[in-house]
């Protein structure tokens, strides 16, 4: 018996960014280097697969710093980003740390500190409990840094003194999303300052741009990427509000509830930054097995963007 045919467009970019890419890159350099164990305080990426990858290596991952035993061994901190307090906490106990957060976090993190050290209010757009906005809002003295979400918390936060505020964004938001908040927040405060430059970041906006390029021409659009990872949930977000019927986040292909993918011609698939293109491929591999399936790549734009390694994991210079 024949399948039905269905085409998947392929959107690109998708998957891995280049601070994922360093995170992981760190943590494998780490056993590289040191051997295993290597600690990993929190998940170092949004990405099941990744994280038991690397446990599989070697890497133990832990909530905090207390569950680390005495030693010389590594203690890599996420790609999200930490509070002060945890470096500091590692550097009291003489623990070697090494610090994976994307460098377009800590971008966010020497905004705050600027703002700050100006004497200026802040405030930070992004969702509460993201591992993230812990990190950004732990840069500075408790108190300093009101946490918003919506428009509608725009509307109604409560200033010290107008003439002297800022705001920073987590960087996964969505765009069109946040281009709201900031609107509502300068309309209520003409004098807020921002970031020099956006700070969501070229990954999350390029991933949203090549999603809603399809949008209005697919059925369904899938996801691959953890439910906690927040460009990820932004992206099927994203494709709902730019046309597409019904968006689905899926981490694996055994996700994949076949009773309700039945007679489907046109779909999208896309990942989140934190999401391996295995897990792409293992995808469209199970969909071969109820359609006849066509790829079509869908590329808005091509990502060239690399970020180097901390200086204690980088090979060392031959001596001239």
């Amino acid at each position: 018996m024949s399948l039905p045919s269905l085409k998947i467009l392929l959107t690109a970019p998708r998957g891995f960014c280049a601070g994922v890419v360093r995170a992981i890159d760190i943590v494998e350099r780490a056993l590289e280097l040191y051997g295993a164990p290597v600690y990993v305080r929190h998940e170092i990426v949004h990405n099941k697969y990744v994280v038991d990858d690397l446990k599989s290596k070697g890497a133990i991952f832990v909530d905090e710093l207390d569950e680390i035993p005495p030693g010389d061994h590594p203690v890599v901190f996420s790609a999200h980003g930490v509070p002060k307090s945890v470096p500091a906490e590692a550097q009291r106990r003489a623990m070697f740390q090494i610090d994976a957060t994307c460098p377009l976090v800590t971008k966010v993190h020497m905004e705050a500190l600027r703002h700050h050290e100006q004497g200026l209010e802040l405030i930070l757009i992004g969702h509460k409990n993201h591992p993230e906005v812990i990190g950004t809002m732990g840069q500075l003295p408790a108190g300093a840094i009101t946490l918003i979400e919506t428009a509608e918390d725009a509307e109604l936060v409560p200033v010290r003194d107008p003439s002297k505020l800022a705001y920073v964004t987590q960087t996964t938001l969505s765009v069109d999303d946040t281009k709201d908040v900031i609107a509502v927040l300068q309309m209520r405060f003409p004098a807020i300052k921002g970031p020099l430059k956006e700070d969501i970041c070229y990954a999350t906006t390029n991933r949203q741009d090549a999603v809603k390029s399809i949008a209005d021409k697919i059925e369904l659009l899938i996801v691959v990427g953890a439910p906690n990872s927040s460009n990820s949930l932004r992206l099927v977000e994203v494709g709902e509000k730019s046309g597409c019927p019904r968006g689905l986040l899926v981490q694996r292909a055994t996700d994949l509830d076949w009773s309700t993918l039945q007679g489907l011609s046109t779909i999208g698939l896309s990942a989140g930054a934190s999401a391996p293109e295995i897990l792409v491929n293992e995808i469209i591999d199970a969909f071969r097995g109820h359609y006849d399936v066509s790829v079509e790549k869908v590329v808005l734009r091509e990502e060239n963007v690399s970020f180097k390694l901390p200086r204690e994991l980088r090979p060392a210079q031959p001596a001239l």
